[in-house]
């Protein structure tokens, strides 16, 4: 089974926060209104959608943020966002997909270029680390869903194809998660499937899987951290991957 990614364990608990709710709330906000905007406004016709506001009800985002998300698409007014991704290198050589959707190409450029070169990192050519990755689909549990038996089994039934666990923060309280991969063209099917037998997910998204790791030295692990939440609090910046490999605590 897959390791745990520390990175994203601490950014998934930055997350939490009450202080980053706001921040969350407004990227799953522009994700809904994107999607709508791009194939409708209803879920039911309209995939992208549908994980969209699953993913925001996972957060605890209120039904009437979400709505408003939905009709800003619909809207006289609605901006149209374009979707970058942007490819760069950390300290030590972690590499980094940055995917952004921006209004403005040019601001969205200029803030990932600024964050990569002030922490330690600098911005590649489109292709230069995405060889690291693999897109897959990525379907998470809280870990009181079912112990690791029960969910390997259950994923496996799905169609799954690997399960992972990642560590929660006993002092706040947060349970660990359970996380399914599987093929990004099967995410649909493998998602209905746990549905029907787990109940709702916590989050169903496609994603960069990292598929060679990067060590990180001991000394460079506070910057590789940095530039990591640096991209991730830009307004432009959607998703943050990394396959940074840090050394155990």
């Amino acid at each position: 089974m897959a390791g745990h990614s520390k990175w994203a364990n601490i950014q998934h608990r930055k997350g939490r926060q009450d202080k980053a709710r706001g921040k969350l709330f407004s990227k799953l906000s522009k994700e809904i209104s994107i999607a709508a905007k791009m194939s409708g406004p209803d879920p039911d016709m309209n995939p992208r959608l549908r994980l969209a506001i699953a993913n925001a009800k996972g957060q605890s985002m209120p039904k009437d943020n979400i709505q408003r998300a939905v009709d800003k698409a619909s809207g006289a007014d609605a901006e149209t966002y374009e979707e970058i991704r942007y490819e760069g290198f950390g300290a030590g050589g972690v590499g980094i997909i940055v995917e952004c959707s921006t209004d403005n190409r040019n601001r969205a450029a200029s803030d990932v270029r600024t964050a990569f070169s002030k922490n330690g990192g600098n911005l590649g050519e489109t292709g230069a680390v995405a060889f690291m990755f693999e897109q897959v689909g990525e379907i998470r549990y809280t870990e009181d869903v079912a112990d690791e038996d029960a969910m390997f089994e259950a994923a496996i039934d799905a169609g799954g194809e690997d399960v992972a666990y990642e560590d929660g923060d006993e002092d706040a309280g947060e349970p660990g998660e359970r996380i399914v991969y599987c093929a990004r063209d099967e995410l649909n099917e493998v998602s209905a499937a746990l549905l029907e037998k787990l109940g709702e997910p916590k989050s169903v998204n496609i994603i960069w899987k990292p598929q060679t790791m990067t060590p990180v030295e001991t000394d460079k692990v506070d910057t590789v951290i940095r530039l990591l939440d640096v991209l991730d609090d830009l307004d432009d910046v959607q998703n943050v991957y990394a396959n940074a490999d840090f050394p155990d605590e």
